[in-house]
């Protein structure tokens, strides 16, 4: 109990510092920041050397403190959050509507990454047993990304990924991957016929934020395969509403 005090007070005096180093934009040397804090400068030092390691301060040729990537990197992750929190109750109501489980997946890194899923005891989510990052050519999501893609960058990414062979109806070739793609009949939305998951169908459409290319779909069972058209024209606008939501600055 008795070293509480002791981390919380350090706590505060590292974001006492940091504040204080964020209102020069230039930076500000150890004796400067210790005295606009009021901390000792014995402690100033500690402290500063522990953000810079850390990678919440950067120390300049001069001596200079101003803030470090780490923090840059907080800062677009809250972003990241913030814009997700506008588009949830899209997908919450697109689950509502449908009655199926929505996904929200984005191409970050060279990857297909799924960054949000609204799901429910009537919409139950897929179960995910193998990754997106190595499922892109079995799912709806994944496909409609990679339609998007330039033909570089589509290579780029079928190049690095082995088209593994999820079930009996996932299209294991590139060739036969990249001709269905282009030929999908419900252009923009493409499907996912138990490509992935027996008993599973899916349809996505393509979405963006800012430059960055995703796909939102939705799951649902076999049966419900007389429904694509209805789902699509549903995912269509929606698609547009994300892409606006996403594209607009925080």
């Amino acid at each position: 109990m008795g070293a509480s005090p002791t981390l919380i007070s350090s706590v505060q005096r590292a974001f006492r510092l940091l504040e204080a180093a964020s209102a020069h934009e230039n930076g500000a040397p150890a004796k400067q920041l210790a005295r606009e804090t009021g901390l000792p400068l014995g402690t100033a030092y500690h402290l500063l050397r522990t953000l810079v390691h850390d990678g919440y301060l950067r120390k300049l040729d001069d001596g200079g403190f101003v803030l470090g990537d780490r923090l840059q990197s907080l800062h677009t992750g809250g972003r990241g959050q913030a814009l997700l929190t506008r588009v949830r109750p899209v997908l919450s109501a697109l689950r509502d509507e449908l009655s199926s489980a929505a996904y929200l997946t984005f191409y970050e890194d060279g990857e297909i990454r799924v960054s949000e899923v609204v799901d429910g005891p009537r919409a139950p989510r897929v179960d995910l047993w193998v990754g997106f990052e190595d499922a892109g050519h079995a799912t709806a999501l994944g496909k409609a990304v990679l339609r998007e893609l330039d033909d570089d960058s589509r290579k780029d990414y079928l190049s690095r990924h082995t088209l593994n062979d999820l079930t009996p109806h996932t299209v294991t070739t590139a060739v036969e991957l990249i001709r269905r793609l282009e030929n999908t009949p419900l252009a923009p939305a493409v499907t996912d016929l138990e490509e992935y998951a027996l008993g599973t169908v899916c349809v996505a459409v393509p979405v963006y934020s800012g430059g960055t290319v995703g796909s939102l779909g939705v799951s649902m069972p076999r049966n419900r395969l007389d429904r694509f058209d209805e789902v699509r024209e549903r995912l269509l606008p929606t698609a547009h509403r994300v892409t606006r939501s996403l594209s607009l600055t925080m």
